[in-house]
């Protein structure tokens, strides 16, 4: 006699099952071959659609709650091989609306009750949980489209800050940028040392060249120069055709003398990198040897923003911006002429000629002029840039430092002996 039939059989499967009735979840039990002999409460409320459920079979259910097909297959492959099966979410719609639901069944074994064999699961009701991930993968989504939206506008802006830095000087385009100054309100009476050049008879000879040559002359030189003024520090306040006009002193300052000072280390490498230039504009067919006035003065100017509500203009106004023009249209092509003003303050680093007294369109008094020629360096020694660049056909030698003469020369060695080597060595072709 089996122990099992000492008890009744109603009765052992409620005794078993008792937690089974309290559950949350919506419970089920079924036998070995998925035929529903009993669920709970919440099973019945879960899913009213269904009506008695017993004796059911389990699959036909999930078909009529309205389980994907896929899923009704999955449930029966897995729960055969290997005895449990969990479906990690169930979308059924109940009453017009969509819940999600997970799934968890698993074979039960008892040796001593065969009645208790079969499948116990459960459906466990996850809607709330599914829609807080749906929200939050939502919002992740947004914060990321806005992440790329914001790194998008930010790509953007730093392309219109780009182009629009290449119509400023940096120092302006800094001051502006970094809220240093107030771009509508900007001026103030400084004292400037100020820089204008132009090519001599440029317009004629620009008359006679092809546009593309034109932009090609124009730009390098405008580009050469500009990397010049920069490099020492200047304003560079606009370009007119061929015409510069920087000036230092502000936004920054290193002093009055020290910005003069600057002023003329600056127009001196430009007079080299002029004549440095002219090799690559005989290889683009410029034949014209293309020479620089430069004129330069000291002197106090209103320097700022000044122009309409729909265009502001950076620059300088004052008799020395006027006498930086007069004196570089009454210099001889290659040379500088700088005012006492100036001359005052560089005098004991410069060495200058005398060009006399002149009195500039526009002023009422003689102003004393000078030919600026060099600068000294640290050690008091005359050093003249202009002869300390070389150009040739295959080679370009620009040494600003009269002092690293030497390290350039063995450089220049280094260079004669590696391609010895080269020339020496036989062929690997």
């Amino acid at each position: 006699m089996k122990i099992e039939e000492l008890f009744n059989r109603q009765n052992i499967i409620d005794m078993s099952f008792f937690n089974f009735n309290n559950a949350v979840t919506a419970a089920y039990f079924a036998d070995e071959d998925l035929r529903i002999l009993k669920v709970n409460d919440n099973f019945k409320a879960f899913f009213p659609v269904l009506g008695n459920v017993s004796n059911a079979y389990f699959p036909d259910v999930l078909q009529q709650l309205g389980v994907d097909e896929e899923q009704i297959k999955t449930f029966s492959r897995e729960l055969a091989e290997t005895g449990h099966v969990l479906i990690p979410r169930i979308i059924i719609e109940l009453d017009g609306k969509e819940r999600s639901f997970s799934l968890l069944s698993a074979k039960t074994r008892d040796d001593n009750f065969s009645y208790l064999n079969g499948v116990q699961g459960q459906f466990i009701d996850r809607t709330d949980e599914f829609e807080l991930r749906r929200e939050r993968e939502e919002l992740l989504e947004e914060k990321i489209r806005n992440r790329e939206l914001i790194e998008e506008k930010t790509r953007k802006l730093e392309v219109l800050a780009n182009r629009l830095a290449k119509y400023l000087s940096p120092q302006i385009y800094e001051t502006i940028f970094t809220g240093k100054s107030d771009v509508k309100q900007g001026f103030a009476r400084k004292n400037l040392t100020i820089f204008f050049s132009d090519i001599e008879g440029f317009t004629d000879i620009s008359d006679g060249m092809e546009p593309e040559r034109l932009a090609f002359v124009i730009n390098t030189y405008l580009s050469e120069m500009s990397k010049i003024a920069l490099d020492c520090g200047g304003t560079i306040d606009k370009f007119m055709g061929d015409a510069i006009l920087i000036f230092f002193g502000d936004p920054e300052s290193d002093g009055d003398r020290e910005d003069a000072i600057k002023c003329a280390q600056m127009a001196l490498r430009m007079q080299v990198r002029t004549v440095e230039l002219q090799e690559t504009w005989k290889a683009h067919g410029i034949s014209k040897t293309l020479r620089v006035r430069m004129g330069i003065s000291t002197g106090y100017c209103t320097v700022g923003n000044f122009g309409s509500d729909q265009r502001l203009e950076y620059t300088a106004f004052g008799s020395a911006v006027n006498l930086a023009s007069r004196l570089e249209e009454s210099t001889p092509a290659g040379t500088i002429l700088i005012s006492d003003s100036t001359y005052l303050l560089i005098q004991d680093m410069a060495e200058c000629q005398a060009m006399g007294n002149v009195t500039p369109k526009g002023f009422v008094r003689p102003i004393g002029t000078y030919r600026l020629d060099a600068l000294k360096d640290e050690g008091k020694q005359i050093v003249s840039d202009i002869m300390l660049t070389r150009v040739r056909k295959h080679v370009e030698v620009n040494l600003v430092e009269g002092s690293e003469i030497k390290e350039v020369i063995l450089e220049l060695k280094e260079i004669q002996e590696e391609f010895e080597e080269e020339l020496r060595s036989p062929s690997t072709e």
